[in-house]
């Protein structure tokens, strides 16, 4: 893709709308709708970056109530031409092909290569990659088995989607209190794996969510890692304006 002159990608990731309550997360739903509205005005392309809900499970005719002004203000943008793009966290993996169907908008379950004005870019949420988290790893392949769907879809949706609520607000990714530091370059396994999958082919820049905190590094002179932070405690994105890639924070009119 080819970013025409004063146009910007966008990418943003974790915002967890539904936690801890729908209630409580409807002020965070509305600036980020009117973050979208904004940006609309200037975007090449949108990337959300998974969790952008706190839990989404696709039950064959249901999907969980509430987000009707991000669905909404989404399915506008991408009516007007602009290109989105989503891919699944790990809050909501189960996500299926209601965006692609009602929205017309992608969903990618792995990362992504994509070139925009030949920078190249590797792009994906994040969970599970690199070196440790064996244990969420191992619960992620449980989580997606085709069995354990059509398992889960045998509860009513009046179960199913509150019990699920439930614990998806009781895992530490919406706490944030492990997440608030660097933790070095040898404990951070997005940047171990963005060492090793460099060892085998280049890109420019790496852009990953799922870790809540906004990190700008340098893995070698002319490739990095950024990570978008979260919609909790940072609103912050990245933006790519056809030569740089840079880390943003929401202004505090925007706020």
């Amino acid at each position: 893709m080819n970013i025409p002159h004063g146009k910007k990608v966008y990418f943003s990731s974790d915002n967890h709308l539904g936690a801890p309550t729908q209630a409580e997360s409807r002020p965070r739903e509305r600036k980020f709708v009117k973050w979208l509205d904004e940006i609309k005005q200037d975007a090449a392309a949108i990337f959300l970056m998974g969790d952008l809900f706190d839990f989404w499970f696709e039950y064959k005719h249901v999907v969980p109530k509430g987000f009707v002004r991000v669905l909404g203000k989404l399915a506008e943008i991408k009516d007007s031409g602009i290109p989105v793009y989503f891919f699944v966290g790990n809050h909501d993996l189960w996500m299926n092909d209601y965006f692609g169907e009602e929205l017309n908008i992608p969903v990618f379950h792995k990362p992504r290569e994509f070139e925009f004005n030949n920078k190249k870019f590797l792009i994906g949420h994040g969970d599970g990659l690199g070196p440790g988290d064996n244990g969420y790893k191992k619960m992620k392949k449980v989580f997606t088995n085709p069995f354990s769907k059509w398992l889960y879809r045998w509860l009513h949706p009046d179960i199913g989607v509150p019990l699920a609520q439930y614990f998806s607000v009781k895992n530490k990714a919406i706490s944030g209190e492990e997440d608030q530091e660097f933790l070095g370059e040898e404990n951070e396994w997005l940047i171990q794996y963005c060492k090793r999958k460099l060892d085998k082919k280049h890109y420019d820049y790496f852009l990953f969510g799922h870790r809540h905190l906004p990190i700008e590094f340098k893995i070698k002179e002319n490739s990095t890692y950024i990570n978008t932070g979260d919609w909790i405690n940072y609103y912050t994105y990245a933006v790519f304006d056809g030569k740089e890639l840079k880390l943003k924070k929401l202004r505090q009119e925007q706020a």
